[in-house]
């Protein structure tokens, strides 16, 4: 019973390091559900969730066996993979290979997140600016008197650009740590608002489809698979707290919240709103001033999680770019990739300014790779010759299969709409100008 209150604690660090994907994945998993069907959708990220925690357990386990194989205090998610790759004698002579793949990954999934930022934060705010002449305090019917028209989102996005990259200059988390608690207190405000509405604006009468379209299901993996993919963190996690024996009680815990979060809203917020849900469930929200303020928090939030989601790749990628110039150069060398960096980010949601999709992009690339693909994988490769049963290797293979499988078609779904979208958006814009 003493540890109780720690294994709480600690559950609730899982939960809010985690806060990036609660934010924008959350809010994305009522389309997600539509895609899926409302049966089917929530059976399926119940399931995801199940294998994303035991793919989590596996990575622990196996970093485990191999820090104590190696005499090591601890390795992170490319050491792990390289000394799995050592473990096999063909391997070894590419296990360098291992560390550098994942790593790849790793950047790209957390870059793939802020670019998923710059679309909310630009969506959100288009909104709110659109409607603000016209927002009341009637949040019942959702009457706005007059909604005006302002410029492109993706104009919206080039205007957060200099704010963003002030914030990532920030290069020791610790001095953001009094905005991030803000943020925490922030977000967790606004998500009781948003169930609050969700549950007293259900239909009377629920004629939706149970089992959704299946050229749409891709969709649905790409933005379940983003909203759990959090092992990159995991490992960083369980090495610093003080008792990493209790981590998986920890991982359990804090997991099941965050499914039991993603599944309820991603069901309540596709019953509520139905076909016209959107990327994110706050743009289905009224414009009266109390939802207005809720997506102004969240905003507030996504952006103070902007620099979290940022520390990954900076880290990766800047150290061995400094350290290869003189002193009177590592601060603008450090800041220079940092620019970079966010501004790729910015170009990248630009390019690609629709919510839905670049979420399920994201997380069908990058995520399912890390989430689901390397980890089974990474068992075997650790305890191949350890007598490993075949139900064990038969079993990873198939998740790995599943995530593979889940790459290809998410990906080539997500390319597919986002051309098609783009391409009506072109033509739309070509009539507009050949009216004026």
């Amino acid at each position: 019973m003493l540890g109780l209150p720690l294994a709480v604690r600690n559950a609730g660090l899982v939960v809010r390091v985690r806060r990036g994907t609660i934010g924008t994945g959350l809010l994305g998993l009522p389309l997600a559900v539509r895609n899926a069907g409302l049966v089917l959708g929530p059976l399926s990220l119940f399931a995801m969730g199940i294998i994303a925690v035991h793919c989590m357990n596996l990575l622990v386990m196996c970093s485990h066996h191999l820090s104590v194989k190696l005499n090591k205090p601890f390795l992170d998610y490319g050491d792990a993979v390289q000394y799995g790759m050592e473990n096999v004698s063909w391997l070894r002579r590419y296990s360098i290979w291992g560390r550098r793949i994942v790593n790849v990954f790793l950047i790209t999934t957390q870059l793939g997140f802020c670019c998923v930022y710059f679309v909310f934060l630009s969506d959100n705010i288009k909104q709110v600016v659109e409607a603000s002449n016209g927002t009341t305090m009637n949040c019942q019917n959702n009457q706005t008197a007059v909604t005006v028209p302002s410029f492109d989102s993706r104009l919206y996005m080039l205007c957060f650009l200099p704010a963003v990259i002030l914030l990532v200059f920030t290069r020791n988390l610790k001095y953001l740590a009094p905005l991030s608690l803000a943020a925490n207190l922030a977000m967790c405000a606004s998500l009781v608002l948003i169930y609050f509405f969700c549950f007293t604006n259900i239909p009377n009468r629920i004629s939706l489809p149970m089992v959704g379209h299946a050229k749409d299901y891709p969709l649905f993996f790409g933005t379940a698979i983003f909203a759990f993919e959090g092992i990159g963190v995991v490992l960083p996690l369980e090495n610093k707290m003080q008792k990493p024996q209790s981590f998986n009680m920890v991982l359990y815990l804090g997991m099941g919240i965050v499914t039991f979060l993603y599944i309820s809203l991603g069901t309540i917020g596709y019953i509520t709103f139905g076909e016209a849900i959107g990327g994110s469930v706050t743009l289905n929200l009224p414009n009266c001033w109390m939802y207005q303020i809720v997506k102004l928090l969240y905003c507030f939030g996504i952006y103070i999680t902007f620099a979290l989601q940022f520390y990954v790749p900076a880290e990766i990628m800047i150290p061995p770019a400094v350290s290869r110039v003189s002193e009177r150069w590592k601060l603008p060398v450090d800041l220079l990739i940092r620019t970079a960096l966010v501004f790729f980010t910015c170009v990248l949601a630009i390019l690609i300014p629709q919510l839905d999709l670049v979420i399920s992009l994201v997380g069908s690339v990058s995520s399912s790779f890390l989430a689901l693909i390397f980890p089974p994988l990474l068992q075997i490769l650790t305890y191949h010759n350890e007598g490993l049963s075949p139900w064990v290797i038969v079993k990873n293979t198939l998740i790995s299969v599943i995530g593979f499988i889940g790459f290809i078609t998410g990906t080539y779904i997500s390319i597919t709409e986002i051309i098609k979208r783009n391409g009506r958006h072109d033509n739309l814009d070509v009539t507009f100008f050949q009216v004026q």
